[in-house]
């Protein structure tokens, strides 16, 4: 690895380590499927500002305003490695728009991030839950990212993309397809571990990567 490559490396593992609420969550259960919502046209995410109507200053009754009280949960969530916990909101919405909304504090008042993305939501660029690789490399061009198999595994290092400009606002984590890791272990293998890779790396190609997890940071801790 190149050091300008080994510095982005660097600099994007200690921004996951330094902020609990950026560490990737893990997988929640999904919303009931009956779950009904207000209509909600505007599912565009804009890194750093908002996504559809909720922005850095929205809190929790503006929540219920929104979407009604009846679509939302409150839960605590675990940080970063199983560290610390954090208020969280989750707003059950249908047709891939549900969200997670997490708090700075125990008053819902100031979100500190936006998390388990349906996959309705998407960014100007069309980048949403699901988008192939071979998308994301036409969108981002050739980026790094990290290896598998590890608790940062799969994020994408978008200082080295063509969207560098939202480095801090977005962290976009790929994953492989069910059952990759068994079908094709040496290519698994390969582009596994706290390493960083290139999107164009052929071992990429039989583990049908995809877009898995999308992280709007709104207010992060500092």
């Amino acid at each position: 690895m190149n050091q300008s490559i080994k510095g982005i490396a660097i600099a994007a593992l200690a921004l996951l380590l330094t902020n609990p609420v950026v560490a990737l969550p893990h997988k929640t259960n999904q919303p009931p499927t009956n779950a009904r919502s207000q209509p909600l046209k505007d599912t565009l995410i804009v890194p750093g500002e908002r996504i559809g109507p909720i922005t850095r200053t929205t809190t929790k009754q503006d929540l219920a305003k929104l979407f009604g009280a009846s679509h939302l949960v409150d839960k605590t969530i675990s940080g970063a490695e199983g560290i610390g916990s954090f208020a969280a909101t989750q707003v059950n919405l249908n047709q891939g728009r549900s969200l997670l909304v997490v708090w700075s504090d125990n008053t819902r008042t100031k979100p500190l991030d936006v998390r388990n993305l349906g996959w309705a939501w998407k960014t100007r660029e069309g980048i949403g839950v699901g988008t192939p690789l071979s998308e994301l490399r036409k969108k981002l061009g050739d980026f790094k990212l990290y290896g598998l198999a590890w608790d940062y595994g799969g994020t994408i290092l978008l200082d080295s993309s063509r969207l560098s400009s939202y480095q801090g606002k977005l962290i976009l984590r790929v994953d492989t397809a069910p059952n990759a890791a068994q079908k094709y272990p040496n290519d698994y293998q390969a582009v596994s571990g706290d390493s960083t890779f290139s999107s164009s790396n052929l071992h990429w190609k039989p583990l049908g990567i995809r877009l898995e997890e999308i992280i709007l940071l709104l207010n992060p801790s500092q």
